[in-house]
């Protein structure tokens, strides 16, 4: 078999930017089999996915995807370094030759640059963090700050580690000298709109414009393929769509009521007092927006507040998450073609040691390693907690039910 593509992504939903992503990659590295890597039901921004994993995975295999793989949820609601890790791992022990990954800036000597500061940590940079982030301002941009300072040529690298997906690339590419992974990465740069507009650029519209079209019931066809188009439309159809944090305000209130400030402060990415924020704003409001709006500040995101919303509705503790992180994940296939079917086959072949799951029912009676099959029931967990949000008939264990796509 020729070459591999890797891509790591949330496709929610996949758009006419991803698939131009997609193909640019492959006629780049001259690639045989696209593998990609999505998060399942919750996403790196600690809120739901528009549509379930499942419906994601078709689409991607629907336009150029040969086999899609779920992302295990510790990484996918983690921070853009965990999410990275995760899914870079996974492609590493898979033996995939390439990883794309889209970018504001489509310079992949300047994002190896910054990549190269951060994973040395050099001191004088570790000096300018502290003092950064002694101002009160949050990680990310103290660290930005710090590393314009460090690398001293603020044209050059201006905006660079303010936009996402620049980010989200700079830490694939720490994760691959972590690693001393093979893979050789690529970027592509980002066509139309940037990540978080609303507005759209001939066919071109980012995740987030589309989803609010679904959401107020628009027309998004021009800016998805006529196959998620489909798609998209039955989870529309059958009560399917997810429309945010909210859909779980309920329960998630009920659970920070019900939690301890010294249980809330065990949750990940809770730290100096921010536990008590939590409790409070929780015994004050009755709305997840309201919840957010009372914590978040100039220190504490948005995003970061959603993530920590998310872990005490899942569950998960800092110390579960440190556990969890040592062990090698597995490879959970959401869906695959004939062609993924033979890239398995090679992958087995090379990696014999490699945990492959295709029935969760199967995995859990047969597998000896606790953490792995406490890793997969969180992902269970996730799924039951998604489909509690949907308008129609419920839905449970679908983990267990659910066949693989095949096409």
């Amino acid at each position: 078999m020729g070459n591999s593509l890797g891509i790591i992504a949330e496709y929610n939903p996949f758009h006419s930017g991803h698939k131009l992503q997609l193909e640019q990659s492959k006629d780049t590295c001259n690639a045989d089999t696209v593998v990609c890597i999505i998060s399942g039901n919750f996403t790196q921004r600690g809120v739901p996915a528009i549509t379930d994993k499942w419906s994601r995975a078709q689409i991607a295999l629907e336009n150029g995807a040969d086999i899609v793989i779920e992302l295990p949820t510790i990484y996918s609601i983690s921070s853009a370094e965990n999410f990275a890790y995760g899914g870079v791992k996974i492609l590493d022990n898979l033996g995939v030759n390439y990883l794309s990954f889209g970018s504001e800036c489509g310079n992949l000597k300047i994002l190896q640059e910054i990549a190269n500061v951060l994973y040395e940590e050099p001191k004088e940079y570790v000096t300018l963090l502290k003092h950064e982030l002694s101002k009160g301002l949050s990680f990310p941009k103290a660290r930005e700050n710090a590393i314009l300072i460090y690398l001293n040529d603020i044209r050059r690298f201006a905006n660079v580690l303010s936009s996402p997906n620049n980010i989200l690339g700079i830490e694939y590419l720490k994760a691959l000298m972590e690693l001393d992974s093979p893979i050789v990465p690529i970027t592509v740069e980002r066509t139309g709109t940037s990540h978080n507009s609303l507005s759209t650029y001939g066919n071109f519209a980012s995740s987030t414009a589309i989803r609010e079209l679904i959401l107020k019931g628009k027309d998004f066809s021009p800016f998805v393929s006529p196959e998620s188009y489909n798609i998209l439309n039955n989870c529309i159809k059958f009560g399917k769509i997810v429309t945010g944090l909210s859909s779980f305000e309920k329960e998630i209130i009920y659970i920070l009521r019900r939690m301890s400030t010294d249980e809330i402060a065990k949750l990940p990415d809770v730290s100096e007092g921010l536990e008590n924020k939590i409790k409070n704003a929780a015994n004050e409001c009755n709305t997840v927006k309201e919840l957010i709006n009372i914590v978040k500040s100039k220190r504490y995101t948005e995003t970061r507040i959603q993530r920590v919303l998310l872990y005490a509705l899942l569950g998960i503790t800092k110390h579960k998450l440190t556990e969890l992180y040592k062990v090698n994940p597995y490879v959970r296939i959401l869906g695959m073609n004939k062609k993924g079917k033979e890239f398995v086959s090679l992958s087995k072949y090379n990696n014999p040691k490699l945990q492959f799951i295709t029935s969760v029912k199967d995995f859990i009676e047969e597998n000896k390693n606790k953490q792995l099959n406490d890793m997969l029931l969180l992902d269970i967990l996730a799924t039951n907690i998604y489909t509690l949000s949907y308008d129609n008939e419920p839905y449970a264990n679908l983990d267990y039910t659910k066949k693989l796509v095949i096409l």
